[in-house]
């Protein structure tokens, strides 16, 4: 590091200064609220102090500045002291920090973008890395810019296996944007972490992933300084800083002792602000200047209005899985948008997301099998709407993700999933692999939108849709060929059912969705031969479902409605369509889907065995009928 310069001491003393004068922030912020982790704060400080008013190069006037470098906050209960980092540089006045986790205000307990300067929603441990390394890749490999990503992470939480597999991402792409520093400050909520201070452990650790593992005393602005600088001269690999801090620093009589985590510290609080306003040697106003000058490199993007390159162009009748017209529509609108990319877990053969790269294959993201990093890496990948990201897997896989995919709602993220092998249907696989909890999952998400297209044509539609849809877009595929039911110039639009089949005469109404809107179609060509009409609904989307298409219909047809779907009936379409019609009066609803855990054979054999076939929506209209 011939380049390197040691910063004056009169930087280096106002760097120390501005850590305690960050602690004091965070002890009145927590104290005003009577809630908070003002410990785990001051352990961080100096990173704080040396990143915010040192390092990072970013505009007070445009916190969220595509050119702007960029911090995760993973261990996010330490939001008071990034609240105040933020506000002593500037943003707004510090003293608004005494509003922190007070209703109607936005200085909420743990960070979510409803704050002008958040990319992302943590706290629910274990994730900032991930979104960081997506960031960090699209900076590196789409946008070709300088900014750099900077995520500070507790050693508490990086326990986590989501951790593990972000820092195997990151070293495998060769991030050099990407800055990980561990706050190792040995203590976790209810007892000391398992390394405590075992540095050395953390060290090879890191070093075996492929970082650049640099160990430092993180109470030493000036280790700090060098080791950032440092980290901006590592060139293909990422860098690690493990910062070796004490919780509750410079708290007298509180500093690395137990018992202090998540608690204002009451009538303590007098004695450690004097004690902390008497190390700070300038108390006036800041010197350093917070902001450096940026790089202005990151290209302007726009991703609105996608379309499809071409529209569908299929035959009625056509055998097409909706999973291969996945991959066919993902090119269509790559090929349109060149900011929409693919992420997959190493099923992009199953899923078809692999038809992208036949578009450009630097716009696919192969992630492993680790689904939970792939949607965090998703997540980070489409903050300041630099991309639109698809992430495909087996639909059941996404389960183990479900707390990303969460607190991507709390994120105000607009990624899309795409679950491919749902259902029974699949076959032979088994239990393991098939989705039958995956609507249920998706439909609880906050703001999210289900699709669940029954044909090559939805699906090509529900692709261009998802696309342009703000929040978490979840669209369902199958594994089986099915034929094509709709016109190729058929318009699709959220929320709005089709009608498959209907005549004047009907007396239940149908719906299905998938595979089983195939055999609900089969069950009423049927059923005419003996003399029942049925009418059947495609609801192309399952959230939010078309309640006044379902009632309309329902009503026409004698207020007798069945559902079929291949999920388990908890959370499904039956629940969706029987929450639909709740307040309605003489209308019944009767479930088929599948009850209990299926096993391995021939789809058709499943799909019959487990009461979805064309007979037993047969059996079930005789039986309402009758009933």
């Amino acid at each position: 590091m011939a380049n390197y310069h040691k910063p004056e001491s009169k930087t280096i003393q106002e760097l120390k200064d501005i850590a305690n004068k960050l602690r004091i922030d965070s002890v009145t912020a927590t104290q005003a609220s009577k809630s908070g982790h003002p410990t785990s704060c001051s352990s961080m400080a100096e990173i704080v102090s040396v990143l915010f008013f040192h390092t990072m190069r970013y505009k007070l006037s445009a916190p969220r500045d595509p050119s702007s470098d960029r911090f995760i906050l993973s261990k996010g209960h330490a939001a008071p002291i990034l609240y105040a980092a933020w506000a002593e540089a500037g943003l707004f006045p510090v003293a608004d920090l005494q509003n922190l986790r007070k209703y109607n205000n936005d200085l909420e307990g743990h960070p979510t973008p409803r704050l002008n300067f958040i990319d992302v929603g943590t706290g629910s441990l274990g994730q900032g890395l991930s979104v960081a390394a997506g960031m960090a890749y699209v900076g590196k490999n789409f946008d070709k810019a300088n900014y750099r990503v900077y995520c500070l992470i507790g050693d508490g939480e990086s326990a986590e296996g989501s951790i593990w597999e972000a820092l195997h991402f990151a070293s495998y792409y060769k991030l050099d944007n990407l800055c990980a520093i561990f706050d190792i400050n040995r203590l976790g909520q209810s007892e000391p972490t398992s390394l405590q201070h075992n540095m050395e452990v953390y060290r090879k650790r890191l070093e075996s992933f492929g970082f650049n593992a640099l160990v430092v005393d993180g109470h030493d602005v000036q280790e700090l300084v060098k080791a950032f600088y440092e980290a901006q001269q590592t060139k293909d690999r990422p860098t690690a800083i493990l910062a070796k801090t004490f919780k509750g620093k410079n708290f007298p009589n509180i500093e690395d002792l137990e018992n202090w985590h998540g608690k204002a510290l009451g009538n303590k609080a007098d004695e450690v602000i004097a004690h902390l306003t008497s190390l700070i040697k300038n108390n006036g106003p800041l010197a350093l200047h917070p902001q450096k000058p940026l790089v202005d490199d990151a290209p302007a993007v726009n991703i609105t209005n996608i379309k499809l390159d071409t529209p569908p162009n299929y035959k009625l009748g056509e055998q097409i899985a909706t999973r291969l017209a996945y991959g066919t529509a993902l090119a269509k609108i790559a090929k349109n948008n060149s900011r929409v990319i693919a992420l997959d877990g190493d099923t992009k053969n199953s899923t078809f997301a692999d038809k992208i790269k036949t578009v450009d294959p630097s716009r696919f993201i192969e992630c492993f099998i680790a689904e939970q990093n792939a949607v965090g890496v998703a997540m980070g990948a489409a903050c300041r709407d630099r991309t639109v990201a698809f992430v495909s897997a087996f639909a059941t896989f996404f389960t183990r993700a479900f707390d990303q995919i969460r607190m991507g709602a709390i994120s105000q993220s607009n990624v899309n999933f795409v679950g491919s092998h749902c259902g029974v249907s699949i076959g032979e696989d088994g239990p393991s692999q098939m989705g039958l909890e995956d609507i249920a999952m998706f439909r609880t998400i906050p703001g999210s939108t289900v699709f669940y297209p029954s044909d090559a044509v939805s699906t090509e539609r529900a692709v261009e849709l998802a696309a342009n849809t703000k929040g978490i877009c979840f669209i369902r595929t199958s594994r089986p060929n099915t034929p094509v039911l709709y016109e190729n110039d058929e318009s699709f639009v959220i929320g709005k059912a089709k009608v498959v089949k209907s005549s004047p005469k009907d007396q239940v109404l149908i719906i299905g969705a998938g595979i089983t809107l195939h055999e609900a179609v089969k069950a009423a060509e049927e059923l005419v031969a003996v003399g029942i009409n049925v009418r059947v609904i495609d609801p192309f989307t399952i959230k939010p479902i078309d309640a006044a298409a379902i009632i309309e219909n329902a009503q026409a047809c004698g207020g007798r409605i069945i559902t079929v779907e291949d999920h388990y009936p908890e959370g499904g379409l039956g629940e969706a369509v029987a929450s639909a019609v709740a307040l309605e009066r003489n209308i019944i609803v009767k479930k088929l889907a599948v009850s209990e855990v299926p096993r391995s054979g021939p789809p058709d054999v499943l799909v019959d065995a487990f009461g979805l076939s064309a007979r037993n929506i047969i059996a079930a209209v005789e039986e309402i009928i009758k009933h």
